[in-house]
């Protein structure tokens, strides 16, 4: 036979293996599920619940003094969006008690000699407790509070002791929202999450049903098995990916800066790095749980931990930065943050791009390896 009717031949073979595996992916309805309706709906419960903006903060103030000055000051606070104000007629103590219990995650403490300190000196004294149990809440607390005494401040004719004046400059999220930030990274976990736990029952799958036995005899190499079983997942794969961005555009408003053929490319490889992963998973595993359990561990928790998505890499460990250049997440969340954010281009995001299509050349490689072991 020649070159050519070899090659035609393959390519036959190929396509019936990825026809069947099509059609059996088309009448699963668990997978269906698997791969439109979880994604969608973990979208949209990480969208929302990963959220760092503080939207309310309880105050509990006591003021000691109840001057003029004093409830200007009170008054200032109870204008910002941030604050709801409870006051304590108590004093410092009924403060510090709904501070205690939580009920107030901050106490204003205004001392009675506030007025006539203020007009003495220019200046005074006043206590805020803060909750600092979670230490990023703490200090988005703390500079609500700054802001709010600042703004107060210069209300009184008050000049900051700097012989400059700052003006900063927001890019890329001008508008601060953290959902900007997450939604795409939520993205790069989801797709990650369903490529790899799809394909890593295929083989798996052939095993318990007693099919991989006809392909054992069958005149069909390891590489078309292994091409047949991905081509269906690539399309499908593809589908999610759109339908996840057009939820991350739509529900949640995400900044498009970039290019959408160049997100669209840089997605099929990442989407064909997860593929590969859970095809080498399922070369291995026994049983199609035993494939799931493995790559949920591979692809959730590092995802989540290592990646970036949550955790800034450079504020972990040196070893676990290491072992996070493992981890293909890593690399998609510099793309798309990179293109819908900043609107980056294939040169400014070459090298993740040459990271995961090396990742994706390997677990292929090694996966077409092992199953060809396995064959013979």
């Amino acid at each position: 036979m020649s070159g050519a009717r070899r090659r035609v031949a393959a390519i036959a073979r190929t396509g019936a293996i990825a026809r069947k595996e099509f059609l059996h992916i088309l009448y699963d309805f668990r997978t269906l599920f698997i791969l439109f309706l979880m994604p969608v709906v973990q979208l949209v419960m990480f969208g929302y619940a990963l959220n760092m903006e503080i939207q309310e903060v309880h105050l509990a103030v006591a003021d000691q003094s109840n001057s003029p000055a004093s409830r200007q000051l009170v008054a200032q606070f109870r204008g910002s969006t941030f604050f709801r104000l409870l006051p304590c007629a108590g004093g410092a103590a009924e403060a510090e008690a709904l501070f205690a219990t939580r009920r107030a995650r901050a106490a204003l403490i205004i001392p009675a000699d506030f007025a006539r300190r203020l007009e003495r000196d220019s200046e005074t004294l006043v206590q805020v407790l803060v909750d600092a149990a979670d230490a990023n809440a703490a200090t988005l607390i703390r500079n609500y509070c700054e802001q709010v005494l600042l703004e107060y401040d210069q209300g009184r004719g008050g000049r900051l002791p700097i012989p400059f004046e700052l003006r900063p400059a927001i890019l890329f999220n001008p508008d601060l929202r953290s959902s900007f930030f997450f939604v795409p990274g939520v993205m790069a976990m989801i797709l990650v999450m369903i490529s790899a736990l799809l394909t890593s029952v295929a083989i798996t799958r052939e095993k318990e049903s007693g099919t991989l036995e006809q392909l054992l005899v069958s005149p069909v190499r390891p590489w078309e098995i292994v091409l047949g079983k991905v081509l269906p997942y690539i399309v499908l794969a593809f589908l999610d990916a759109a339908l996840i961005l057009g939820v991350a555009l739509l529900l949640f408003a995400v900044l498009f800066q970039g290019s959408l053929p160049l997100l669209v490319g840089l997605t099929i490889l990442y989407v064909l790095t997860a593929l590969s992963l859970g095809l080498l998973i399922s070369t291995q595993a026994r049983t199609q749980q035993v494939a799931m359990m493995a790559a949920l561990t591979a692809t959730l928790l590092p995802t989540v931990m290592l990646s970036g998505l949550i955790f800034p890499i450079a504020s972990m460990p040196r070893p676990l930065q290491y072992v996070s250049m493992l981890v293909p997440a890593r690399y998609f969340l510099l793309i798309v943050r990179g293109v819908l954010l900043k609107g980056s281009s294939l040169a400014q995001l070459l090298p993740p791009t040459l990271a995961l299509g090396a990742m994706t050349l390997v677990l292929l490689a090694v996966a077409i390896r092992r199953f060809s072991a396995k064959l013979e």
